[in-house]
């Protein structure tokens, strides 16, 4: 198949679960043997949509990447009034509105969704990458029905998804890719009568930890022999690490010892000065896989998630997790692997992080149990065939 791919950035360092999500897809893909193109921004940052790569034609690990530059830079003083006044107001939102609030969160393309117009029939099948911004919305409007479309939505339940606005984004694909059941049941619940679709996941790699070097994470970090636990991604109090960090905090005061958490990742508030809390900054993928081989469980605090990749990563790593009851597809992933223990509220963490510390031959047999799960769901070979069968039929459904 010739299968075109449609994202808001797109490139190795740039770090976001979407974003990885289509380059995992769109390579992997291309080692299958299908011809695979990325319709994308110059944008590197999801904060301004800034254009910084040049535009034109490149070709990444076998993938032709089409870059087009943004009409401007987001106005972020106007956006985020504009973002209070449509998610957080209790006044009206007339479709004029929130039509405007699209166009300025961006990335704003009109360049890239004219080359669409012009040439998304070229290809077999049109693939969205995430239904919240502009390029999706724009994008589908300008191609629904005159070529196959699917939708990667990775939709949680946040505000945004139950704008009107977006009723027209969920009914004008051919097809969703979701990657959870969890996701797919709040899609058609909040859309009914939106177009079929499969779960198909996201694969994760399943080699194994022999060459692993975690004493050499401990010693780099000044960890010693300290059992810790694990948060990996953007230290962000969107992502609820605020929280995470005032119970781990509230945790170690109530029950000192030597456990310590561990943040992996860009840090985006002040961190407490303390020895127990320890932030690495940005990594790279050895340091990464040593730093979750050696923890004695992954730390997944997020409210909003539609897969969490980390996860499933650490699951693959032998660990089992502690995770956020109130996100519903952290606790569809505990419950069918059996590797993760939710919970509500600072009690709840209290309870189950004392038990993973204090248990580790349990924590070590929920690891193998989250191996296990990974390996029958999520190997990336049965990921790629359900998603490549699903291609196929959307390609196949269309009139010749």
């Amino acid at each position: 198949m010739r299968i075109l791919y449609v994202v808001m950035r797109y490139g190795e360092d740039i770090a976001g679960g979407a974003e990885q999500h289509c380059r995992d897809f769109a390579e992997r893909m291309v080692q299958r043997g299908h011809d695979v193109e990325v319709a994308t921004t110059c944008a590197t940052s999801y904060v301004d949509w800034a254009n910084v790569v040049e535009p034109g034609r490149s070709v990444e690990r076998g993938v032709v990447v089409r870059r087009f530059p943004t009409a401007h830079p987001r106005d972020n003083y106007r956006f985020n009034d504009m973002n209070q006044r449509i998610l957080t107001g209790s006044g009206p939102r007339p479709l004029g509105m929130q039509r405007e609030w699209m166009r300025m969160q961006g990335p704003f393309s009109p360049d890239l969704v004219e080359w669409l117009q012009d040439n998304a029939q070229r290809y077999d099948v049109t693939v969205f990458i995430t239904y919240l911004y502009w390029t999706t919305w724009a994008g589908l409007q300008a191609i629904a029905g005159t070529t196959p479309t699917v939708i990667h939505p990775t939709a949680h339940d946040e505000r945004p998804l139950w704008l009107s606005l977006y009723d027209e984004v969920f009914r004008m694909p051919d097809a969703f890719a979701f990657l959870a059941p969890e996701e797919r049941d709040l899609v058609l619940r909040r859309f009914p009568g939106a177009p079929a679709g499969e779960v198909v996941g996201v694969g994760v790699e399943l080699g194994n930890d022999s060459g692993v070097d975690v004493a050499g994470f401990r010693h780099q970090f000044g960890l010693g022999d300290d059992p810790y636990v694990l948060y990996v991604g953007r230290v962000d109090p969107s992502k609820s690490a605020q929280e995470l960090v005032d119970f781990f905090c509230a945790y170690k005061d109530r029950n000192p010892g030597p456990e310590r958490i561990v943040f992996l990742g860009k840090t985006l508030f002040d961190l407490p000065e303390r020895p127990d809390v320890i932030a690495t900054g940005f990594v790279d993928s050895e340091v990464r896989d040593a730093a979750l081989a050696g923890a004695t469980a992954l730390t997944q605090p997020s409210y909003f998630e539609s897969f969490s990749m980390v996860l499933t990563e650490a699951f693959a790593h032998n660990r089992p997790a502690l995770v956020q009851r109130r996100c519903a597809v952290m606790n569809g992933h505990a419950e069918r692997s059996g590797a993760a223990i939710p919970y509500s509220g600072f009690a709840e963490f209290e309870a189950g992080l004392e038990t993973l510390f204090k248990n580790p031959a349990l924590a070590n047999a929920m690891g193998a149990a989250g191996r296990a799960y990974v390996e029958r769901d999520y190997n990336w070979e049965h990921v790629l065939d359900n998603y490549e069968a699903l291609l196929r039929k959307q390609v196949a459904l269309q009139p010749q």
